[in-house]
């Protein structure tokens, strides 16, 4: 399947139906009165959080999407049909946004989560509403409001506790089909991953959650200048927003103007430019492919470089299932207190006994 992060859409929410005139027409009732029935309402668009969704492919060739218009109203004081709703089902973690003035109109996060992006129009009334003392046979009734009508885009943005960033080739990819059953191509060229794969972690210390598991997002691998679009740039950057701990690869590249610092450093430039924030989320560092002599070789300069700077850098190898047991709690950790910090923030403050 195609992975789509982002498209334009069209909505039309329904018109209301009219109203209509008509009087009451009965034997031995020659002068019945108003009878015009109302419109029906039109029909609402509505967005649905959709967890068996993880991609925005249905919508890439869709132009627009309308709601059912209300019927007009009938005689006999009879409503017209309300027009039915539509709704339009997205993966979890899509954001939404007014298309023309850039507004965010919401995001969904939880699975059967809705809500309103266009609301269709109101019925007209029927002659009926119209009597007066004045009037008694009123031969007016109201046309049914037009519903709303949007140009949306759609952003997605995986939702994953552990966002793993570095250059391309770095183990990405191997690390998280060693830990998860996620299984993205692995291969020894660059961009070997064009779109982010989730893969879920479980745990032996059920301490981590209730369930003893946490999210694990492969992104595609960055490169110099990544936060003004180069490579897979901001295409991918945005899909570690809602990440709480950042695992960073590092390791020993065959290109020899390049070093596992220069890396590092490369990425983090390009992380604080891109978004301030998220550049001070938790991070983990390690050092992948420990199975290799040469990796080895440097390992021990590498590590006190990144001591100097505060950094306890971690040395594993996905291939050989090498230092994952004790990296992977480490994650479990991070994830745990960044879990407990949003549950503290969410929940209101106690009331003073003061």
């Amino acid at each position: 399947m195609r992975f789509i992060d982002e498209c334009t859409l069209q909505v039309l929410a329904g018109n209301g139906g009219d109203g209509i005139v008509a009087f009451r027409r009965a034997k031995f009732v020659p002068f019945g009165g108003p009878s015009g029935g109302d419109g029906g309402n039109g029909g609402d668009v509505i967005l649905v959080g959709d967890p068996g969704r993880n991609t925005l492919l249905e919508l890439a060739h869709v132009q627009v999407i309308k709601a059912e218009p209300g019927e007009r109203g009938e005689s006999r004081d009879c409503y017209g049909k309300a027009g039915n709703d539509r709704e339009i089902r997205l993966p979890l973690g899509t954001v939404v946004f007014d298309a023309e003035t850039g507004e965010q109109l919401g995001e969904l996060t939880v699975a059967g989560e809705r809500f309103i992006v266009a609301r269709g129009g109101k019925g007209g009334r029927g002659n009926r509403h119209f009597t007066s003392s004045t009037d008694r046979a009123p031969r007016r009734s109201e046309p049914g409001v037009a519903g709303e009508q949007r140009l949306l885009k759609f952003e997605l943005k995986v939702l994953a506790d552990v966002g793993l960033l570095g250059f391309p080739n770095v183990g990405k990819s191997t690390l998280i089909r060693a830990v998860s059953r996620a299984r993205p191509e692995v291969a020894d060229y660059p961009f070997t991953t064009l779109r982010p794969h989730l893969g879920v972690v479980t745990l032996n210390d059920r301490h981590i959650s209730p369930e003893g598991t946490f999210v694990i997002a492969d992104i595609p691998g960055l490169i110099e200048g990544a936060s003004d679009g180069a490579g897979l740039g901001t295409h991918f950057l945005k899909h570690l927003e809602r990440t709480r701990v950042l695992l960073h690869l590092i390791t020993l590249s065959g290109d020899p103007a390049r070093s596992p610092i220069t890396d590092y450093d490369i990425i983090r430039r390009e992380l604080e430019r891109f978004d301030p924030d998220l550049a001070k989320q938790p991070e983990i560092v390690a050092m992948t492919k420990s199975d290799l002599p040469e990796v080895q070789d440097i390992y021990a300069s590498v590590q006190e470089e990144m001591a100097r700077r505060g950094i306890a850098l971690q040395l594993i190898s996905a291939a050989a299932h090498s230092g994952l047991t004790q990296l992977m709690n480490q994650v479990g950790e991070h994830v745990a207190r960044a879990r407990r910090a949003a549950l503290a923030e969410a929940l209101p403050s106690a009331p003073s006994t003061r």
